[in-house]
């Protein structure tokens, strides 16, 4: 039963991921040139699902507004396990208290401060656009991801392995990459899809807000925040990027979980 429910999962797991992620991919190449702009909220006119609020297409700005947001993402994810893990690895195995202090502490009062403050502030002084959106929602998620880091490494570097290599002369990356990194794979690993959900949910709230993108951007979390003046009269324009979305996050977590849960019944063979 409990192998049913792994594949389960992995399957709906898949499709929810593989629609979101072929439009990104696929959609500015099949979104083809702008028509002119009309009201038109039932579909018809040159419009297969009717105009948004702005007399947009809505096919055209579902098909457009998708790479901006998985970019973002999975941008703001790399980004933030590339700095956490290696400033988590160093404090959690150096000897010194005074240089933990140092990785640790400033991260600790970032922690304090509300996510939706730091992405206001640092919106402040980064451009538009997916990469500046990554950068920030990264600057976000270090301090929590590194605090995670190292509460799971200082256990691992307390064993007897790191001490034997310490005392053979093997390098910090040997012992910070090639043995503890690699011992809190799974950990990593469950972070970085803890991460990347939250990333999510950051660039769309991010954008949603009109912060790190022009306000006439085609992206999913624009036309949410743009159309819901008329969700009366185009439901679409804001269920269809919604949705979308929330399949992307849903579908991650549960491919996740599905290879998390694999990956235990492996060790434990």
């Amino acid at each position: 039963m409990g192998g049913r429910r792994v594949r389960a999962r992995f399957v709906l797991g898949a499709a929810l991921v593989t629609v979101p992620l072929l439009i990104a991919l696929l959609g500015p190449w099949l979104a083809g040139p702008a028509g002119p702009r009309g009201v038109s909220f039932t579909p018809g006119q040159g419009h297969g699902l009717g105009t948004d609020f702005t007399g947009r297409d809505v096919g055209r700005q579902v098909l457009l507004g998708g790479r901006s947001v998985v970019l973002a993402a999975l941008g703001a994810t790399a980004l933030t396990h590339a700095v956490a893990v290696p400033v988590g690895l160093a404090a959690a195995l150096t000897r010194w208290g005074l240089l933990e202090d140092l990785l640790l502490r400033p991260l600790d009062v970032l922690i304090a401060v509300p996510s939706l403050v730091l992405v206001l502030i640092c919106a402040a002084v980064l451009s538009p656009g997916p990469a500046g959106l990554s950068v920030l929602v990264a600057l976000v998620a270090v301090p929590d991801a590194a605090r995670t880091v190292h509460a799971a490494a200082v256990e691992v570097a307390a064993r007897p392995a790191v001490e034997a290599m310490r005392m053979y002369g093997e390098s910090w990356v040997r012992i910070a990459l090639g043995h503890t990194a690699r011992v809190l794979r799974r950990t990593l690993a469950a972070d970085a899809g803890t991460r990347l959900v939250g990333a999510l949910y950051l660039v769309s709230t991010a954008a949603f807000l009109g912060v790190g993108v022009q306000p006439d951007a085609s992206d999913w979390a624009v036309m949410v925040d743009r159309n819901r003046p008329g969700l009366d009269l185009q439901p679409l324009a804001v269920v269809l990027p919604a949705v979308l979305i929330a399949a992307l996050a849903t579908g991650t977590n549960l491919l996740l979980d599905a290879a998390l849960q694999r990956g235990r019944k492996g060790v434990r063979r």
